[in-house]
């Protein structure tokens, strides 16, 4: 009877996994083909109908075509017995964050990715990075795909948590400005829906993401969500006090009515003291790094210049007494 070495039982797993992972890139290649044929049709027709323009159109297409697939692959994926661990509670929450013009279409390409880093980056790992543990080989392999697992798991969400910090970075970046337009349209009698509307659609490249936010939430007051409820992904995912706490006055004023200047207006100085104390604290924070920083580079230089004269006169001397 044969005996299987653990090496070769580790190898022909691996080429088992590997063997697997070609299959489903076979069948996702074909259908990417298929659609690619198809596509092509449609753009040669319309490139002898419009006589031109059409090649960088199908490339684009093309492109889409396959990042399309990629994503409804993901979302098969999160459908399945999996879909829980693949895509956590709190990943939907950095996606919906993280500003993406289709969510659905974001969650299948991150979860797409978080399979196909897991899988492929061990195995590159395995490859191409020497570890040494211990003298067992089977450990060494298995550190090493460890590794790489873990990486290619991790690295989608560092770049949705990225993308997503610095979001609500920005978004309170924007709330002052914000608080300044609603003071402003509210003083010269426009509704709240008309305010909203104004912000939304004068002041998007001023402020990204706090009106990309509030398109979303008038978009669903439009469907007959109420007012509390179409603002609550922003009180709730951006974890912020200050947009949370506008957002619940925009909600009391759209119940009960009454004039929004002097809580504006308050609010408003509230936010400018505090900012001026946060910039306060950078700035000492700043002094103290310098400070640092001018030790380490100052300090041998002004040695050199007020002491140095006296280092070379007691160098001199020891060494008129050494030949003496």
């Amino acid at each position: 009877m044969m005996q299987w070495s653990p090496t070769q039982l580790f190898a022909l797993a691996i080429c088992l996994m590997a063997l697997a992972l070609a299959c489903i890139g076979l069948a996702m290649a074909w259908r990417i083909v298929k659609q690619e044929r198809n596509q092509r049709v449609v753009e040669h027709a319309m490139y002898a109908r419009e006589g031109g323009g059409a090649s960088d159109a199908a490339e684009r297409r093309g492109w889409a075509a396959i990042v399309a697939a990629a994503a409804g692959l993901g979302a098969r994926w999160i459908a399945g017995r999996f879909g829980a661990l693949l895509l956590e509670e709190e990943d939907r929450k950095l996606i919906e964050v993280g500003g993406f013009g289709r969510t659905s279409l974001a969650r299948g390409l991150f979860v797409f990715a978080r399979v196909i880093l897991a899988v492929f980056l061990p195995l590159v790992f395995l490859l191409w990075l020497p570890v040494r543990v211990s003298g067992n080989t089977l450990l060494n392999h298995a550190v090493v795909l460890f590794l790489g697992f873990g990486g290619g798991w991790m690295l989608p969400k560092m770049y949705i948590r990225r993308r997503a910090r610095h979001r609500r970075q920005q978004a309170k970046d924007e709330l002052p400005l914000l608080i300044d337009l609603l003071r402003l349209l509210q003083s010269v009698g426009l509704s709240m829906d008309q305010s909203l509307h104004v912000i939304v659609n004068e002041f998007r490249d001023v402020m990204p993401v706090l009106s990309g936010e509030l398109d979303v939430a008038v978009q669903a007051h439009a469907r007959g969500r109420t007012r509390e409820q179409s603002l609550l992904r922003l009180m709730r995912d951006y974890e912020n006090e200050d947009i949370s706490a506008i957002c619940r006055l925009i909600v009391q004023v759209d119940q009960h009515g009454g004039a929004m200047q002097e809580p504006l207006h308050n609010f408003s100085e509230r936010l400018r003291e505090q900012r001026k104390m946060d910039m306060k604290e950078k700035t000492g924070k700043l002094t103290v790094k310098m400070t640092g920083v001018m030790v380490l580079t100052l300090l041998p230089a002004l040695l050199i210049v007020t002491g140095g004269a006296g280092f070379l006169a007691v160098i001199r001397g020891l060494a008129g007494m050494g030949g003496g």
